[in-house]
């Protein structure tokens, strides 16, 4: 008998565990101090646990032609598990993936290791300084998907770093990001507003109980400066087990209202979470 064994370090922002999946073979859950932060299906990488991993991979999905390669910017990387989605989905793609806590991702590579030849770079390194030193018009698509402890921080939330995203993206390319918040919607709101500066086109993708201010929880953000195929990503998450609504246009700025962009010296992490939002166990 080989059964997977849990694996759990110490790492820059906490106690990591990965822990085996026991109704699927070579599935993976990587938690921080508690709370989950990546699942991975070694075996079939386009299986998305994570319902706000899923509706990140259905924007990847209409971010570019069917099957066609693009060239990505991951920020944040936990156990890649959008990197192996792409590279299965979109074939050929080059990926860089920029994971701050060099103990994570060592323990990513240790035990999780992306197949060979896949085209994903790593970059041990703050996001906001890998991005600021990254060429002009070098990147399709740039998924943020970072959280410091159980919140994003600061410095990924202003005008400043969205004008670093968009002047890494190409004409037509696509931000994604992964957000949490809960009614009134202070951080959400104003994060529509500051990404609004630079991108004509922001949609939300969230399930309803969250947009309705009835419980804390993720909220998917993307955003381009052409206009998105909302409604086959309407149709996407609206098909999925737990199904959601992509929010745009009057009713997102409803929702925004008086809220403002975000400068430097205003910035603030995103609202921590209420105890046991995310914890598992």
């Amino acid at each position: 008998m080989n059964e997977p064994l849990p694996v759990s370090r110490a790492v820059g922002h906490g106690t990591a565990k990965l822990m085996p999946d026991v109704d699927r073979e070579r599935a993976w859950l990587l938690t921080v101090d508690g709370a989950p932060q990546s699942y991975v299906d070694l075996d079939e990488p386009t299986h998305l646990e994570f319902e706000y991993a899923r509706r990140l991979g259905h924007v990847l999905d209409v971010a570019g032609e069917p099957g066609a390669p693009l060239d990505a910017v991951h920020l944040g990387g936990g156990a890649m598990t959008l990197p192996r989605y792409l590279a299965a989905t979109r074939p050929g793609s080059r990926q860089d993936v920029v994971e701050a806590d060099a103990g994570l991702a060592a323990l990513v590579a240790e035990h999780l290791p992306l197949p060979a030849g896949v085209g994903v770079a790593v970059h041990t390194v703050d996001a906001r300084a890998w991005l600021e030193a990254a060429p002009d018009d070098s990147a399709d698509v740039v998924v943020a998907d970072v959280f410091g402890g159980s919140q994003v921080p600061a410095h990924l939330t202003t005008v400043g770093y969205v004008d670093e995203v968009a002047r890494v993206l190409r004409g037509g390319g696509v931000y994604l990001a992964n957000l949490a918040d809960a009614a009134p919607f202070a951080f959400l709101r104003s994060q529509v507003a500051t990404v609004a500066v630079r991108f004509a086109e922001v949609v939300l993708v969230a399930e309803p109980a969250v947009l309705r201010g009835r419980r804390f929880g993720n909220v998917v953000l993307a955003a381009s400066d052409r206009a998105l195929d909302v409604g086959a990503l309407a149709r996407a998450v609206a098909g999925d087990p737990f199904p959601a609504r992509v929010r745009q246009g009057e009713a997102l700025w409803r929702l925004v209202g008086d809220a403002v962009p975000v400068q430097e010296a205003t910035a603030v992490p995103s609202p921590l979470p209420p105890s046991g939002a995310f914890a598992i166990g």
